[in-house]
């Protein structure tokens, strides 16, 4: 399993596993500040109507390559540490987590703006589909 980027079975990756990566990473020590997006399952579609359950799913193969590429990128910012992003896959009750993106840099400064840009980059360049069941 890679450990900065890919797509997961719901139940086989987690916050610890992610934050286990990043401490693990060979620049870690330059790091001082951590910044985590946790997207979980909305209860409402955009048009506001209830969600029961989702569906997430992906081209597996070129969602990985995706999401490295994107954290390869990003990580070359000045001040950055370490980038992973990593998306469940399966069926997703209301609340549940859905996708980890991470980024490690040596001040809280170079932190923020670079997670805002690997969040917008996972959601309009991944291969990840999801299907709302509505009640």
């Amino acid at each position: 399993m890679t450990t900065h980027a890919g797509v997961h079975e719901k139940g086989t990756f987690s916050v610890s596993d992610l934050l286990g990566n990043t401490r693990k990473s060979e620049n870690f020590e330059k790091a001082g500040a951590i910044a985590l997006f946790i997207g979980v399952a909305r209860g409402e579609t955009l048009e506001g109507e209830k969600v029961q359950k989702l569906t997430l799913e992906a081209y597996e193969e070129k969602a990985n390559e995706v999401l490295a590429k994107i954290c390869d990128d990003l990580s070359q910012k000045p001040g950055i540490v370490d980038v992973q992003i990593h998306h469940l896959l399966g069926e997703f009750n209301v609340g549940e987590d859905l996708v980890y993106v991470l980024v490690a840099g040596s001040h809280r400064k170079d932190v923020f703006p670079v997670l805002r840009e690997a969040v917008e980059r996972y959601k309009s360049e991944a291969p990840v589909f999801k299907k709302e069941r509505v009640i």
